[in-house]
């Protein structure tokens, strides 16, 4: 399956023990996320969704789920890797006190990956690949899900083309990092991150 995902998240706690059946956006404090994040901009909201309709949002949305000890953040401008976009990265993933959090873009067209972790309020980790390009980005220490990936390259090959799937890379990153599950993955206990609610906003 080919992916498309601009998402940032935050959780008070590992994610495996935040995320879990029964989980409600807050839709007061989504909206206080949202104007955070665009101060200037008018911002409309436009009703609830779910996580699955929301991982690549048109240019104009903006997408936020607000739990008890746990933030989502969908926002296509993460893909621009940019200013704005470390910006968005470094609000979400270090939202919560005491907490973690990880950003995942993934984009089909150019078989890219972006993750970006963090821990303790500060930026541990950073790293970009893409099918064509190899590693752009590689920044911190590596995490230990990341380590069977870069055999090859650490052993001596080339990593023009990417000697792994970047896609997988990112999944796998985020299942350990951001939900402590596959995000398609539906559990035992019923629940299923791509069934996360949040709120939809249009941004003026």
């Amino acid at each position: 399956m080919a992916w498309s995902v601009a998402l940032a998240c935050a959780s008070a706690g590992p994610p495996a023990a935040v995320f879990g059946p029964g989980l409600r956006s807050d839709p007061a404090a989504a909206a206080r996320v949202a104007h955070g994040l665009y101060p200037a901009a008018g911002l409309v909201e436009t009703g609830d969704t779910v996580l699955d309709f929301a991982l690549w949002p048109y240019e104009d949305e903006l997408f936020v789920g607000a739990y008890d000890r746990a933030l989502l953040v969908c926002d296509r401008r993460l893909f621009c890797m940019d200013e704005d976009a470390r910006r968005i990265a470094d609000t979400v993933g270090t939202a919560l006190p005491g907490g973690q959090g990880g950003v995942l873009v993934l984009h089909s067209v150019i078989s890219g990956c972006w993750f970006r972790r963090y821990a303790g309020g500060a930026l541990v980790r950073d790293v970009f690949v893409t099918a064509e390009d190899g590693v752009v980005i590689d920044r911190g220490e590596r995490l230990p899900v990341e380590q069977p990936y870069w055999k090859a390259i650490d052993t001596g090959a080339g990593d023009v083309p990417l000697p792994f799937d970047q896609e997988s890379f990112g999944l796998d990153l985020a299942q350990a990092y951001m939900f402590g599950r596959g995000i398609a993955d539906r559990g035992e206990d019923g629940f299923l991150p791509l069934e996360l609610p949040l709120r939809r906003f249009k941004i003026g």
